[in-house]
């Protein structure tokens, strides 16, 4: 039984990436899910991903732009602050300006640079980089 969806899609995400496939299918999926990968094809991580539905939750087509070096959830999912963003960039990611940390906040799910526009803070759900 699996217990975190996200954890397995972005584990499939990376595993497929490194080796080098084009596309990949991402089941079981939820909506917190698809809101993750909406943020990773915004920002040109992943290319274009659709839905399918097979009468079992369904599923995400994700095509892969071989741009992830890593990436994995946060746990626990710990409350960040806007003021304490930078300190979490740090630890996550490898260099300033150079990733992506996922937030869940009142808005919905968010990058951290959105998040930052926005003035505020929420849980840290990933990091991809």
């Amino acid at each position: 039984m699996r217990q975190d969806l996200l954890n397995d899609a972005l584990l499939a995400l990376r595993h497929a990436d490194l080796h080098g496939h084009e596309n990949v299918t991402l089941q079981p999926i939820s909506r917190l899910v698809g809101n993750v990968l909406g943020i990773l094809r915004e920002h040109g991580y992943i290319g274009e991903f659709h839905f399918e539905e097979n009468g079992k939750g369904g599923t995400y087509q994700v095509a892969l732009n071989r741009r992830i070096n890593s990436c994995g959830v946060v746990k626990p999912r710990l409350n960040v602050g806007v003021r304490e963003l930078e300190r979490y960039e740090s630890r996550f990611l490898p260099a300033q300006d150079f990733g992506l940390l996922i937030l869940t906040t009142s808005r919905g799910v968010l990058s951290q640079t959105k998040a930052r526009e926005l003035g505020i803070g929420g849980k840290l759900l990933a990091y991809v980089y």
